[in-house]
């Protein structure tokens, strides 16, 4: 008996469920629900902090939550992603979502051990596989962010912030926020 490889076209076929979010990593599909308020706070000051850089700098495009389609069984969903100007209109297709990896991939945990698995085991290597120059894992529930940069040919931990920590890239020149600062107006525990 085999299983069933998914493509982006068996997506296309299925009805739109509010609430549900699907990806597709190597033909497996991942179906989720609609994250958290934390989560969705957490991805809200990502995207703030990065584009106020970016629209100081001009030097690139964040974009919350776009379909990423590296391949027909590849398609993903990030939380937030960073692009920049030069390679912008290079990867955006005809169907408005990007079909080349970001500069800069995003992911906010959410509570449970196969999600968690999904961004910190299966998302690291395809973001790795499909050229993607830096990735951060937000963990809001441990209020800190774990970096992964392009070394030769995959991504690499190079740390894991705290929240008194500086969150800063070489890929982002100027950009610098405490870490802490991603995680204001969380709800408390």
């Amino acid at each position: 008996m085999t299983q069933q490889r998914w493509t982006i076209y068996h997506l296309e076929a299925m009805p739109d469920e509010p609430g549900k979010r699907y990806e597709i990593i190597d033909g497996e599909l991942h179906v989720t629900t609609q994250p958290s308020i934390e989560h969705q706070i957490v991805c809200g000051h990502a995207v703030r902090h990065l584009g106020n850089w970016s629209e100081e700098s001009g030097a690139g495009v964040v974009v919350l939550a776009p379909g990423v389609i590296f391949a027909v069984d590849d398609a993903v969903a990030p939380d937030v992603v960073w692009v920049s100007r030069e390679r912008f209109p290079g990867i955006t297709g005809e169907d408005h979502k990007f079909h080349a990896a970001p500069d800069l991939v995003v992911e906010v945990l959410s509570p449970g051990a196969e999600n968690e698995r999904r961004d910190r085991e299966i998302k690291l290597l395809r973001y790795s596989l499909y050229g993607v120059r830096e990735y951060w894992i937000i963990n809001w529930r441990a209020r800190e962010v774990t970096v992964y940069r392009r070394e030769g040919t995959g991504l690499q931990l190079v740390a894991t912030l705290g929240e008194t920590d500086q969150l800063e890239s070489p890929l982002l020149p100027g950009f610098g926020r405490p870490v802490s600062s991603l995680f204001t107006d969380l709800p408390a525990s």
